[in-house]
């Protein structure tokens, strides 16, 4: 959702310059749990888990990462052919 938005709001439309922070941030940010993340890789070192803990510190981030990209890959394209 992430990546749709950003492509959206920069590449579709020229909104306010606040619109992709507030959307970003502050709509898109309350789905997201930061603080849970963070407090799940700390439980998982502190019961002996470490490999676990920095498997799951890095892979989140990655496929966090794959994913924004590949939605805003895929909405470019689809703006491209005019299918939004």
């Amino acid at each position: 959702m992430f990546g749709v938005l950003m492509v959206v709001s920069s590449e579709v439309r020229a909104p306010h310059r606040l619109v992709r922070p507030f959307f970003g941030t502050g709509v898109l940010g309350g789905f997201t749990t930061f603080s849970a993340y963070v407090g799940d890789i700390r439980r998982l070192v502190g019961q002996g888990h470490a490999t676990t803990g920095l498997a799951f510190l890095v892979l989140t981030l990655v496929v966090s990462l794959a994913a924004a990209w590949s939605a805003s890959a895929v909405t470019r394209r689809l703006i491209a052919r005019g299918l939004t």
